[in-house]
């Protein structure tokens, strides 16, 4: 949802509207522009996937500030993760005392009810950042405290950002699914994992890699959708257990694991058919780019999801005619 295009005020009203908007959706207690009120561009964009709220920031140069009375007062039990879009410079980040510089890939980290956090960028940026109560983790404060310096030691790390990357990248559509719901809860399992893996003892580590594995594996599905030889055998293989054991973990988690590929392959070629950059190309082409070898078999697909034929849903969509 966009909260706020400075581009659509008059020059003089964007620095009130920025200060309004990032208070009352982020709890920022201060703004500082680096190009000043007339240079200044900001776009904010926030959605929910169940208890979380991703948050979207782009535009010129700026330092946003959270501090420790204004965070406590309205942020009680959130933590957050920010993290530097990749191509969109590098952010500067600290909480707690910590400093970090957030190049693409890397995580900041910060547990509200215990410091105050600042983040920023020059010149062009754009951070995505999400927050979730400290009880959906169910970690000790002093825990998540600890973990803020240490997140580059993680091997966590990386999976939860490419995790992030791909929520923000389809989170139009993945916000309001029906899959919303399971990718928050696959958002606070790496979560949790990303912390104790650097501030958890050994038997955490041990309980956390397990606890994560389903969001490993559907974090890698989404990672490799498009490819046809994405297949239960490949999954199981690269994460180190037995197909049996793949399918119970799924099951456990309220998943079926070729429906839950299918439906976000049809998702993105149905995506791709009602784009009009994509018109010169063949439904075929369309439909092997998104892993469906089989024409007839992506046809049926289809229409069993959407009640309407790959074709007549490319006419609607390009031309606004009905399909009946």
């Amino acid at each position: 949802m966009l909260v706020l295009d400075t581009d659509a005020l008059p020059a003089a009203d964007r620095m009130e509207a920025l200060h309004a908007a990032v208070a009352q959706e982020g709890g920022i207690s201060s703004v500082e522009e680096s190009a000043g009120a007339v240079g200044m561009w900001k776009r904010l964009e926030v959605w929910n996937f169940g208890p979380l709220m991703m948050f979207d920031t782009q535009g010129t140069g700026a330092r946003f500030v959270r501090s420790l009375r204004k965070t406590r007062r309205e942020l009680t039990n959130q933590v957050s993760i920010m993290m530097q879009l990749e191509g969109h410079g590098t952010g500067a980040f600290g909480c707690d005392g910590f400093q970090r510089r957030l190049t693409a890939g890397a995580l900041g980290l910060c547990p509200h009810m215990v410091a105050s956090h600042e983040y920023g960028w020059s010149g062009s940026g754009r951070s995505v950042a999400f927050s979730v109560d400290i009880a959906q983790l169910a970690l000790p404060v002093d825990t998540v405290r600890a973990a803020v310096p240490l997140l580059r030691h993680s091997p966590v790390e990386s999976l939860l950002a490419q995790h992030i990357q791909g929520l923000h990248r389809n989170a139009d559509r993945l916000s309001i699914g029906p899959e919303a719901e399971v990718l928050a809860e696959a958002t606070v399992h790496l979560t949790r994992a990303l912390i104790l893996s650097v501030a958890g003892g050994e038997n955490s580590r041990r309980e956390v890699a397990h606890e994560s594995l389903l969001a490993r594996v559907l974090t890698y599905l989404q990672a490799h959708l498009t490819e046809p030889d994405l297949t239960s055998q490949r999954v199981a293989w690269v994460h180190g257990i037995s197909v049996r054991t793949l399918y119970r973990l799924c099951e456990e988690g309220g998943i079926s694991l070729e429906d839950w590929v299918i439906r976000r392959r049809l998702e993105g070629a149905r995506a791709d058919l009602a784009a009009t950059d994509q018109a010169p190309r063949t439904i075929e082409a369309i439909a092997r780019s998104w892993g469906f070898a089989n024409p007839a078999h992506f046809s049926r697909r289809f229409r069993r999801a959407y009640g309407i034929t790959p074709s007549q849903w490319r006419r609607q969509s390009h031309h606004g005619t009905p399909w009946s």
